[in-house]
């Protein structure tokens, strides 16, 4: 009897057990999933895919390098009028050589470009200080980085032109480059220095200027450079409260150390544009002078020559400038293909006659043809291109020291700089530049005030 309800005990334990396992197993994994697997889940795939942006529709061509001569020779003498004196910074009372400081972070055509046409304009090149703001570290100093790469600078090139380099420590926005200008003249003792943008042309009044200067081979003919010494001494001369004077806008301007130590420098919080606003308002609000003066021709471009021994007035090169981040071409006209090919012929039948260098006239002619291109290349940037798509004009470098993805970087560009302008909106309480005439505003008023606009 005993033993009978043992088993009766124990039977009902197990189908206990089953039952309750089976009900587990309905609750939790469908019964009949667990029993005879479904093929559409076998296959499906619950992990997450990011979603990929499409491919490109057109990609610009490679850039080419316009100035190939100085990977393997020095480059050419420049025009004889336009060599400086040696240390003729002294006659006109000054200090030290006046530095001339041009930035860097994109584009090596137009940095190439810009350092070129200001020693063919006569700024002797040991007094030129190439900035390497790349945020490469010793990528270019190496030699590392190929053309393609966005932030392409050759050491070898700009050492073979004699001038300087300084190397940021890291990638710094406008404003901060600007402040690092600023640590610059106090390691080099600079009371004065000019700064350049590098997406300019810069020619001499070879053709003379009704105030400025005669014509290049004339008495009293006076470069670039040498406009640049006399405006520096006439400004130190007659002026304690200067601040800076402008050569065609900022593209060229002389800079006053003291005069943005008094305004605390540029504002790093604002780092692109409306920072130049800011600046400059300071400036003035603290009563520092900031006069426009004439020196030469500062092209603002976003182009390059094809061949910048043109700048050396080479009669076998004819002055011509491409786009280095062309747009999609159009289809190139049938008619007059033909046409074209027989003009370039004939062109390169004329170059290749002209074996001896340039007399006076003949190189004031050239200028001439300079200048036309380089009224060209002004248009150009400021039509129906854009003025800043030369900064996206390199689409190599993948997997090289450093590489950051040239579209990305521009897009977090654009997103820094309306930040920057919403910084300039709050701190002074007004949207437009004009913050003392249509805001009422004085230097102490930094972020002093509310808004003057209604949403």
């Amino acid at each position: 009897m005993v033993r009978s309800r043992q088993v009766v005990f124990m039977t009902a334990l197990l189908l206990g057990g089953l039952f309750l396992t089976l009900t587990f197993l309905r609750a939790n994994i469908r019964y009949d999933r667990f029993l005879k697997p479904n093929k559409l889940d076998l296959e499906k795939d619950d992990s997450p895919h990011p979603r990929y942006k499409p491919a490109p529709s057109y990609t610009p061509p490679p850039i080419q390098d316009p100035f190939p001569a100085l990977a393997t020779s020095t480059p050419p003498p420049i025009p004889a009028y336009n060599v400086a004196e040696e240390d003729v910074w002294k006659k006109y009372g000054l200090e030290v050589a006046p530095p001339l400081i041009i930035g860097f972070t994109r584009s090596w055509p137009m940095l190439l470009q810009a350092v070129v046409s200001y020693i063919t304009a006569g700024w002797p090149p040991e007094q030129i200080y190439v900035v390497e703001n790349t945020g490469m570290q010793q990528a270019n100093a190496r030699g590392q980085l190929s053309l393609q790469h966005p932030w392409y600078l050759n050491h070898t090139s700009l050492k073979r032109l004699r001038v300087n380099i300084i190397q940021t420590p890291v990638l710094l926005s406008f404003a901060q480059l600007q402040n690092f200008y600023l640590s610059l003249s106090y390691a080099h003792n600079w009371p004065y220095y000019f700064w350049s943008h590098m997406d300019v042309l810069a020619l001499s009044h070879e053709n003379g200027h009704e105030t400025l200067t005669p014509a290049a081979g004339e008495p009293g003919y006076k470069s670039l450079y040498t406009l640049c010494l006399e405006e520096l001494n006439r400004t130190l001369a007659t002026d304690e409260r200067w601040g800076l004077r402008f050569f065609a806008y900022d593209h060229l301007t002389l800079q006053n150390p003291r005069a943005l130590e008094d305004i605390a420098g540029w504002d790093t919080l604002i780092p692109y544009y409306m920072t130049d606003c800011d600046a400059y308002t300071r400036l003035h609000m603290r009563n520092w002078t900031q006069n426009d003066a004439g020196c030469g021709i500062i092209t603002d471009t976003s182009a390059a020559l094809d061949d910048l021994l043109a700048l050396y007035r080479d009669p076998h090169v004819t002055p011509a400038f491409r786009d280095p981040n062309p747009p999609a071409p159009a289809p190139p006209p049938e008619a007059n293909a033909e046409e074209n090919k027989q003009e370039r012929r004939d062109s390169e039948a004329t170059d290749s006659a002209a074996q001896r260098p340039l007399q006076i006239a003949e190189s004031i002619e050239y200028w001439k043809k300079l200048r036309e291109v380089s009224d060209r290349m002004f248009q150009y940037k400021h039509g129906d291109r854009g003025r800043n798509t030369w900064q996206s004009g390199q689409h190599g470098g993948q997997g090289e020291p450093f590489y950051y993805d040239s579209a990305g970087f521009s897009e977090a560009l654009e997103i820094l700089t309306e930040s920057g302008k919403e910084v300039f909106r709050r701190k002074w309480g007004h949207r437009s530049c004009d913050l003392i005439v249509e805001g009422g505003l004085k230097f102490e008023d930094q972020w002093q005030v509310l808004k003057d606009w209604d949403d």
